[in-house]
């Protein structure tokens, strides 16, 4: 696969109001330098390309803010001027930290102890953080005004900038696409374990139970916007609300018998690293908030969205993990809902769980076939291989076939991956570090290095040696695991 000509360096222009607080140091810096020197330093920026096509679109670039031909947009390619608000916004970034792997916080909680409770918080922070910076990422200050002005249009145009050309994109491209297919997998793996586990005595078992979910999730095909996405978001997020509700309420119910003294101070060694690798994966969106910041309406909003989205994510994920661990003590099972005694009750929560993970679904399956069309499907002489869209912003037949076919591909391959919470650990301490701590905070040294100080430096160079740390012990301890799993055979 050849990643050199992705995109991501055709640019958008918008202007925007400053997200900033520096705005006073980028004006400076930007009439400082002066024009000539500050295009030498940062590569292929040329404001004067930037002005032209602004002025060409009245300040607005219709559509999405992906490079043309991209298919996040809402009337077909290349067409639309469909934008999302702060709430819609909010919503995909709660589905995506909000996901399927609250129901493994608990578990992580019996190894961790009280520490697993402050990592469910402080790597809440940490996300938030990355993705602010991230996003600042986007924006240079013309030189000219001193205005903001979006001149990259997602991580892999950061990432050419840093990276070069051909490494940057190649990089960022392949971390993401794992990221987006495994996610997509284990939410398929999930369903198939979760209605297995509500009729142990069927005759369907858990790869069965996948391929029956696949029926439901074969119309996401014809997804074309990042609107219709945030509607299945909207859902996604009300049956999450009904599963805490339900289980924090049996939880409740059981008060007088919680082992407040069972929650410990130590670590489990051997353990923890994995449950720390799904917390991580757990508040993976910085490969989502690019695009959404994109196309929000009012993007002066963004970071108020990023913050009470994940305040919202750590207070829901350290609650639930202590309050369901207090309820079941050292007999907390991976999938907590294994926990609930009764076949009935267990039943009624699996079923909106599943609910949970199909419409959980669409979002990293739209990101993943948006990042094989950019790269592959739109049209000579940028790609070998021709538009999925018709100029009516229909999908063409075959293009619907290959959307389909990733959607195959996922259950095809979540049928052999079956060990679930240790999968997740493993993907998190990877891709979940690489995307979320260390380049985030590498891009913001690179690009935006001379206009920080020494205490913002070092903060960006905590993170990195976090997401490093985090990254090694994760990648080891939960490589093995996996191993061992294999070892000892697979369920079929």
């Amino acid at each position: 696969m050849d990643y050199a000509g992705m995109d991501g360096g055709e640019q958008s222009t918008e202007m925007s109001s400053n997200p900033f607080r520096n705005a006073g140091n980028w004006t400076a810096e930007g009439e400082g330098e002066g024009a000539g020197e500050y295009k030498g330093e940062y590569q292929s920026t040329s404001f004067n390309e930037y002005d032209g096509r602004y002025q060409q679109t009245d300040g607005f670039r219709q559509g999405s803010i992906a490079s043309e031909g991209s298919s996040f947009v809402c009337e077909g390619e290349g067409g639309g001027g469909c934008k999302i608000d702060e709430f819609q916004a909010g919503w995909n970034v709660t589905n995506a930290i909000q996901g399927m792997f609250i129901v493994s916080l608990p578990f992580a909680v019996l190894h961790g102890g009280y520490w697993a409770i402050v990592a469910m918080v402080g790597i809440a922070h940490i996300c938030c953080y990355t993705g602010k910076v991230l996003v600042q990422c986007l924006y240079e200050p013309d030189p000219a005004t001193g205005q903001m002005v979006r001149v990259r249009d997602s991580y892999v145009a950061i990432a050419k900038v840093c990276f070069g050309p051909k490494l940057g994109a190649r990089a960022v491209s392949i971390a993401q696409l794992i990221e987006l297919l495994m996610t997509c997998i284990l939410y398929v793996v999930v369903c198939g374990d979760l209605l297995a586990g509500t009729y142990p005595q069927g005759s369907f078992d858990s790869r069965s139970w996948m391929l029956f979910v696949g029926i439901f999730l074969l119309p996401m095909g014809f997804l074309k916007s990042l609107k219709m996405v945030s509607t299945l978001s909207f859902w996604c997020t009300m049956s999450h609300i009904v599963i805490n509700a339900v289980i924090l309420g049996y939880c409740l119910l059981q008060i007088g018998d919680w082992g407040w003294s069972k929650v410990r101070f130590s670590i489990d060694m051997e353990n923890f690293p994995i449950s720390l690798g799904v917390i991580v994966f757990s508040y993976t969106s910085q490969i989502f908030l690019p695009t959404l910041e994109g196309n929000m309406i009012d993007r002066s909003k963004f970071n108020w969205m990023l913050d009470w989205s994940h305040i919202a994510a750590a207070v829901f994920k350290a609650g639930f993990g202590y309050i369901c661990f207090l309820t079941f003590q050292n007999d907390t099972q991976q999938v907590i809902t294994n926990n609930l005694h009764s076949q009935g009750f267990k039943g009624l929560v699996n079923f909106f769980l599943v609910i949970k993970a199909v419409l959980s679904y669409p979002l990293p399956y739209y990101a993943a076939c948006e990042l094989l069309e950019r790269n592959f499907f739109r049209g000579p002489p940028k790609t070998k291989f021709p538009t999925i869209w018709n100029l009516d912003g229909e999908l063409k037949v075959w293009g619907l076939g290959f959307r389909v076919g990733v959607i195959v591909s996922t259950i095809l391959m979540a049928i052999f991956i079956p060990h679930f919470s240790i999968l997740m650990g493993f993907i998190g301490s990877f891709t979940g570090t690489m995307l979320s701590f260390i380049w985030p905070c590498y891009f913001h040294i690179k690009i935006k290095g001379h206009l920080l100080d020494q205490k913002e430096i070092a903060k960006d160079y905590l993170i990195i040696g976090l997401g490093v740390l985090f990254g090694v012990i994760g990648i080891y301890d939960s490589g093995n695991a996996l191993i061992n799993a294999f070892e000892i055979g697979l369920p079929f």
